[in-house]
């Protein structure tokens, strides 16, 4: 999973509490989206350490599109709260497209955050307050956003078939965009060109 890289980018990148839905929710959207021809980065490893690896980061930088599945213990991890905060990055800076997951978690807790979605710096011992204060805006921002609520599709086949079917249409409307700036773009450089030749 996650060989897209080896083309230099990928349609979608997942960012997902492992222990939550690594093999279960998440699995079954990673497979779904690579049926339909969405190439997709779902990191498989376990995550250790405290900072995202340069590979992580490359897959955020270059996807025109992350899925965040916020579950249950998606905010216990710095490894993907710091995953957030480049997503965001990357939505205020190059207007990546960011497609909410709210599995089985309210996302006015996650705005508020209540309950597991608390951050403290008694649960993040060692972090600095810089850090904690960038994950509290992350997650209220991300939580502001339109989304999927898993209780609200049922069952979860269908949960997943409908977010599949959302982001390849948002991938498609990227794809025309694309296309358009680079059809301008020509039609620019041409007219420019003639003008010059003109002379």
């Amino acid at each position: 999973m996650g060989s897209c890289f080896s083309s230099s980018m990928c349609d979608v990148f997942i960012s997902f509490r492992g222990e939550d839905t690594r093999n279960g929710f998440t699995s079954h959207l990673y497979h779904a989206l690579r049926a339909k021809k969405i190439s997709t980065y779902m990191d498989d490893k376990l995550k250790k350490g405290n900072e995202i690896s340069p590979t992580l980061k490359k897959a955020i930088k270059t996807a025109k599109l992350s899925v965040i599945v916020f579950s249950e213990n998606y905010a216990s991890s710095s490894w993907c709260l710091d995953e957030l905060v480049q997503i965001l990055e990357r939505k205020d800076k190059k207007k990546q497209i960011v497609v909410p997951i709210f599995y089985g978690v309210d996302p006015s807790d996650i705005r508020k955050q209540k309950g597991s979605y608390t951050i403290t710096s008694k649960r993040f011992e060692g972090r600095k307050r810089k850090d904690l204060d960038k994950w509290r805006k992350a997650l209220n921002k991300a939580a502001s956003l339109s989304g999927w609520d898993s209780l609200s599709i049922r069952p979860e086949s269908k949960f997943v078939e409908e977010i599949v079917k959302d982001v390849k249409k948002k991938l498609k409307v990227l794809e025309e965009e694309e296309a358009a700036i680079i059809a301008t773009a020509s039609v620019i450089a041409s007219t420019t060109y003639v003008g010059a030749s003109a002379c």
